[in-house]
């Protein structure tokens, strides 16, 4: 499945081999329109790896159609990340690509990925443009980003794409539907935490990339349509949210920035609560109010990983405020230090500060 792509004109620097790992639960329904569009990817060097998490449906039947693409059948449930990062250790690529099941991607999606990893050595994660999948021209996502208060949010969600994230820049996070990680980072920083099971794994990935020195670019070249919230929302996913939104302050956020936004924070989960509880008739609801609760008994775990997390750190308040402050970017003409180990090195520039 290789070609040169340095004999079609695309620079040296964007030969990588790629894995794209799907996790699929009972998903057999959105797989091949995901799979063909993959296998429509001008970019050859790649590989799929799709982790099925014990699917009671027929999504085993249905990959059997795609005999080019690895499965990796589990036995039970791992959930979101358990699948993520089963085939994060199967894979064989200096890139590793995590996208949903309910996608479809555009034919120079990969190529674009590896492109942008090869010109930018001090980048870590790649963000992709996601759109609706039913409403083309319409944004699901333009890179992850994370407010003072420590909520996550989506740039542009629901906004109509008119060109205003038509600019590679560096963001806080990449959505997991479709984030693109270097391997050397993940060695360093380590994988998806298991921990959390289903929701906010990228983000809390994302807080230990940022933390660790290395960067997320932004690429919207890169297309992806996502049926969103296809697989996923509901009470599972209420509870998820209330539970790892926390887990991910309590892991990541730095001790200078929470001497400063403490109160925007606790008012930001106290806002949270307090709609749970108006709404507490709701199973949404009550799983929030449950994933709020369950939280706190998860506490002292998360505080033993915050002490790993923070020793890692490597770059200052200022760099991650502009981050976390509209126009929740930076742009790529700003000035950073020089890589201190040159264009060819995948390892993260230490950053001190961005004019």
């Amino acid at each position: 499945m290789s070609r040169s792509l340095a004999a079609e004109g695309m620079p040296h620097t964007a030969l990588a081999r790629i894995s794209v790992i799907i996790p699929n639960w009972n998903g057999a329904h959105h797989l091949p329109v995901c799979l063909d569009s993959l296998r429509r990817q001008d970019y050859r060097d790649f590989e799929i790896l799709v982790v099925d998490n014990a699917s009671s449906d027929n999504s085993v039947e249905v990959l059997a159609q795609y005999p080019e693409f690895r499965v990796l059948v589990q036995r039970r449930n791992l959930g979101f990340t358990g699948a993520c990062n089963a085939g994060l250790k199967a894979a064989q690529g200096a890139i590793r690509v995590l996208l949903n099941n309910d996608t479809e991607t555009h034919p120079q999606w990969l190529t674009t990925i590896a492109t942008a990893f090869g010109d930018h050595p001090e980048v870590g994660i790649v963000a992709s443009k996601m759109l609706l999948f039913d409403q083309r021209e319409i944004l699901h996502t333009a890179g992850d980003y994370v407010s003072p208060d420590g909520m996550a949010h989506n740039r542009g969600i629901w906004c109509p794409d008119a060109g205003q994230y038509n600019r590679r820049a560096y963001v806080f996070s990449a959505c997991g539907g479709s984030a693109a990680y270097r391997t050397t980072m993940l060695d360093e920083i380590g994988l998806l935490d298991d921990d959390f099971f289903f929701s906010f794994e990228d983000i809390d990935l994302a807080w230990r990339a940022q933390l660790a020195g290395w960067r997320c670019l932004f690429v919207p070249e890169a297309i992806v349509y996502h049926k969103l919230k296809a697989s996923g929302g509901g009470k599972t996913a209420s509870f998820y949210d209330g539970r790892n939104r926390i887990y991910t302050l309590i892991k990541n956020y730095p001790d200078d920035m929470w001497r400063d936004h403490r109160r925007e924070v606790i008012q930001a989960q106290l806002k949270v609560v307090s709609e749970a509880l108006k709404a507490w008739r709701g199973v949404e609801a009550r799983a929030t109010l449950r994933g709020v609760a369950a939280s706190l008994l998860g506490a002292i775990k998360m505080l033993r990983k915050r002490r790993a997390v923070q020793a890692t750190r490597k770059v200052d308040r200022l760099y991650l405020e502009r981050l976390m402050h509209p126009p929740y970017e930076i742009p790529l003409e700003g000035k950073k230090k020089p890589h201190p180990r040159g264009q060819a090195s995948p390892s993260p520039a230490t950053y001190t500060q961005l004019n």
